[in-house]
């Protein structure tokens, strides 16, 4: 500050200074007058400035360790995340694999129970098949019976006449008598 009051002081002794009125050097008047402003900011705006200069530096700081905080929970989270994302693929792999192991279970039920259900079909048939057959022996043994039947009937009244008839008949009837002696 003292550099600039000894220059407003000096100018007393420039040749100039005794009178008023303009100076026309430009250079001059401009490089006294830059020197004053200089030198009345630096004396009044180094406090101003300096209040300007640490609250932004503490505005930079405090920026900085927001962001250290807000870095360190997004590191967190980040890990709690892939933690989550770990459990989530093994519990991914372990319903594949239960999955595929039940698809397999059901798959070999499934064919158990159609093998099971084959069997008792093929049973079914072979009942069946076997009750037709023995229905159709019945049917023969019956028609041959009925046949063998029908010709003995035949060959009888061919070979019977009235007399043997009646002789079958009283032979019979005597037996019947006989009969009922004995239960009586």
């Amino acid at each position: 500050m003292k550099n600039v009051t000894d220059s407003v002081v000096s100018l007393g002794h420039w040749p100039s200074a005794g009178s008023f009125g303009f100076n026309t050097d430009i250079f001059s008047t401009n490089l006294i007058n830059l020197s004053v402003v200089v030198g009345i900011l630096i004396f009044f705006g180094k406090g101003v400035l300096s209040d300007l200069l640490d609250n932004r530096k503490q505005r930079i700081l405090n920026t900085i360790r927001n962001s250290e905080e807000l870095r360190g929970g997004a590191i967190e989270q980040l890990e709690k995340a892939r933690a989550r994302l770990r459990k989530v693929e093994m519990e991914a792999d372990r319903y594949r694999v239960n999955g595929y192991s039940e698809i397999e279970r059901e798959k070999l039920e499934l064919i158990n129970s159609t093998s099971k259900t084959l069997e008792q079909f093929e049973n079914y048939k072979n009942e069946t098949i076997q009750f037709e057959q023995q229905r159709a022996i019945n049917q023969v043994r019956q028609r041959v019976f009925q046949q063998a039947l029908r010709g003995a009937l035949g060959t009888l009244n061919s070979c019977l006449n009235n007399e043997l008839h009646l002789r079958t008949i009283s032979a019979n009837i005597g037996m019947f008598g006989s009969m009922k002696e004995i239960t009586d």
